[in-house]
């Protein structure tokens, strides 16, 4: 049986193969797509940059796009200045900045850090510190030595209960299968999991509250309901938006929702009948 998503994915990625830069020594990978006002995608531990592709493809007639694969080496200080310098070499001089799970832990840092680059902070299914986290799996592995295989078996564990939890999501849950199997190389991925296990914790917040939004999502098994609250009270966002159902993966398991979020965002005429309102918090 075909996998629209893993079809739909590979096509986009056919048309738009990942470019690679050197940024301060380390080797990301980048799409750079679309024209209009600037928004960088930064994905989460088991993406690379086309896993947006239904946002890239919805919103580059109106947005320019530059959504990044992650490095293998490198921590958060490290690629918190290396986004910084795609900017610089993109001749950005500022931009909006969504990231998810991993990367809306970055973009939290990066904004902190250099307030006066960033227009918008998008904060997805993220966390607001990794306190404890070299105490949970796979974090509290030794993340340089436990072979790749386990690393990636206990994904695919995690990814085949959240299948079993949601039978309707199976085509998301072998799109991501295919990301942990090896889409995303064994460097890449130890990089991904040591950032978060290391990582500091965020600077305050130093963006006005009106350019600060939260995306959650209520069937969310990676960031639990305090974790959440906590996302929200760290940042005082001037709108929450709210996932009913869409995991942590909203952006594929509900494309059209999300898209018509970013376009409510980014001051974007909509183009899809769904309506989030303008209350503070909003919810589909």
């Amino acid at each position: 049986m075909t996998n629209t998503l893993i079809s739909d994915r590979d096509r986009f990625a056919a048309q738009h193969p990942e470019q690679r830069i050197a940024l301060n020594g380390r080797d990301w990978g980048f799409l750079d797509i679309g024209t209009g006002p600037a928004l960088i995608l930064m994905p989460g531990t088991l993406g690379r940059c086309d896993i947006f592709w239904q946002q890239i493809s919805a919103l580059s007639d109106r947005l320019r796009i530059v959504s990044m694969s992650y490095p293998g080496t490198g921590d958060v200080a490290d690629w918190a200045n290396d986004i910084v310098a795609m900017m610089d070499h993109l001749d950005l001089e500022k931009t909006s900045i969504l990231g998810s799970s991993l990367g809306g832990y970055l973009a939290q840092y990066v904004t902190g850090q250099a307030p006066d680059r960033f227009e918008r902070l998008i904060a997805a299914n993220t966390l607001h510190s990794v306190a404890g986290m070299d105490q949970r799996l796979p974090y509290a592995l030794d993340l340089d030595t436990t072979p790749i295989d386990d690393l990636r078996a206990g994904f695919g564990k995690g990814l085949n209960q959240w299948r079993a939890d949601y039978p309707d999501q199976s085509d998301l849950v072998d799109l991501l299968l295919m990301e942990v199997g090896g889409r995303i190389p064994e460097m890449e991925l130890r990089s991904r999991l040591k950032v978060l296990k290391a990582g500091p914790e965020l600077p305050d917040p130093r963006l006005p509250l009106a350019r600060i939004f939260t995306i959650q999502a209520d069937d969310d098994p990676l960031i639990p309901p305090e974790m959440r609250a906590a996302v929200r009270g760290r940042l005082h966002p001037s709108a929450a938006y709210r996932f009913l159902s869409g995991g942590h993966f909203p952006y594929i398991a509900r494309p059209a929702e999300y898209t018509a979020l970013l376009e409510q965002v980014m001051g974007l005429a909509p183009t899809t009948t769904h309506e989030w309102g303008k209350e503070a918090e909003r919810t589909l």
